[in-house]
């Protein structure tokens, strides 16, 4: 008995010892990546696990990685390359790689510190030109009289053309006082030069005031450029304010806010509602997260929120989540319409990676990539100066002034209906 268990166990062994021989074999070349072929396939690890299309835009990945590693990689610019060509081949503008330099960029934009000429930029999925989501507030862009949806034709005579996004944030940014010659296209318009000059660009979000409609009611306005680190502690800061100084409503201006940090967007939504889901999260596997509001709100006034093109991403979730459990009206154009949740990963080297990892859908499950949010009352309106915001020329703000004077009681009611 003992004699055949100790055959069995050898002859276990000996099988266990032909499998380790026979893994080696298969492991060995994995053992022998320099570190340029490392980078890649820890690129390619990342977006295999993570990416939201299992099909990967319907090509074999392994034989996209297999394609990569074969290209000589003998330095960082190759590498990088080698990188950027297999994710181009996913055709999704949203990931992209980052070296060292544009992902501590990304890091410093996000936590609310930048310097360059302050564009939120995009490549249009649509016809692939660079366009530009909207100036950041105050920002030298701002100024020089750039727009939502302009496109951004040529930076300092050079094609975006053949541009990454990021080739095309990096060229832009440079020295305080340093001047940038922008080729715009607009539409209607055709083609003109724009100059800016770069200066440091405080990324502070929040724009707050007390303002009285022509009945004489109190009204809080606040503007939110941006859904960066500081955004949800700032705008609590500032509802607390208005409340002490006695608004009865509130006017939310999302105008040209091109996004930012997810959690920022929930976070924000959960300052407005007492109850009920912000946002539903789907990634490959179909699998849905979401995420709730557990109250108290700061407020429970009636609420309107200025939406327009330049109204895009964390922007979308807010506006979505307040809309469908109707705790605001919204007032102005349809939305920009990216319904798709990117997530950073640092890698190996320093430099950065952006990845699909989701899309999202509003309370209702409306999926809005690419079709954006209607508001509740359209109200189209030719560009304006920043100095004209929320003012008499502001047809969208004395809209949602009007809505508020008008249908108070009615957005109060349905307040108390989605709380209840």
């Amino acid at each position: 008995m003992g004699f055949m268990h100790k055959q069995t166990f050898r002859f276990g062994f000996s099988l266990l010892m032909a499998f380790c021989l026979a893994l080696g074999v298969l492991i060995q070349p994995a053992a022998a990546l320099t570190q340029e072929q490392k980078l890649v396939s820890e690129v390619w690890r990342i977006v295999n696990r993570s990416y939201l299309d299992g099909t990967f835009n319907d090509q074999n990945w392994a034989a996209v990685r297999q394609k990569a590693l074969q290209k000589p990689l003998n330095n960082s610019k190759a590498t990088y390359g080698a990188i950027q060509e297999m994710l181009k081949s996913l055709d999704d503008p949203f990931t992209r790689f980052l070296d060292p330099e544009q992902y501590r960029s990304l890091q410093v934009n996000t936590s609310g510190e930048l310097t360059g000429v302050g564009l939120q930029i995009a490549l249009n999925p649509q016809t692939g030109k660079l366009e530009v989501v909207s100036p950041i507030a105050g920002s030298p862009a701002d100024k020089a009289g750039i727009r939502p949806r302009d496109r951004i034709l040529k930076i300092e005579g050079v094609s975006t053309q053949n541009l990454t996004l990021d080739e095309a944030a990096a060229r832009m940014r440079g020295p305080i006082g340093s001047l940038i010659t922008l080729l715009i296209e607009r539409d209607g318009e055709g083609e003109t030069e724009i100059r800016v000059v770069r200066d440091r660009i405080t990324l502070n979000p929040v724009v707050a005031d007390l303002r009285f409609s022509p009945q004489g009611t109190p009204i809080g306005y606040l503007r939110l450029t941006q859904f960066n680190a500081n955004a949800s502690m700032e705008l609590a800061h500032a509802i607390s304010s208005l409340e002490k100084k006695g608004a009865a409503a509130y006017i939310l201006d999302l105008r040209n806010n091109p996004g930012g940090l997810l959690q920022s967007g929930i976070e924000i939504a959960r300052l407005w509602l007492d109850s009920g889901t912000i946002v539903y999260t789907v990634n490959r596997q179909g699998i849905q997260g979401s995420f709730e509001a557990f109250g108290p709100a700061l407020t429970d006034d009636p609420l309107v929120i200025l939406v327009n093109q330049g109204t895009a991403s964390a922007s979308e979730i807010l506006a979505g989540a307040l809309q469908d459990n109707g705790r605001a009206k919204l007032v102005g154009e349809t939305t920009f319409g990216k319904g798709l949740i990117q997530s950073l990963f640092e890698l190996s080297d320093g430099s950065g990676l952006a990845v699909t990892i989701a899309k999202y859908e509003t309370p209702n499950h409306r999926d809005i990539n690419k079709l954006g949010i209607k508001p509740d009352q359209v109200i189209t309106q030719e560009p304006i100066t920043r100095e004209q915001i929320a003012t008499e020329a502001d047809q969208q703000y004395q809209a949602a002034v009007e809505l508020l004077a008008k249908n108070s009681s009615e957005i109060s009611h349905s307040t108390d209906r989605a709380n209840s």
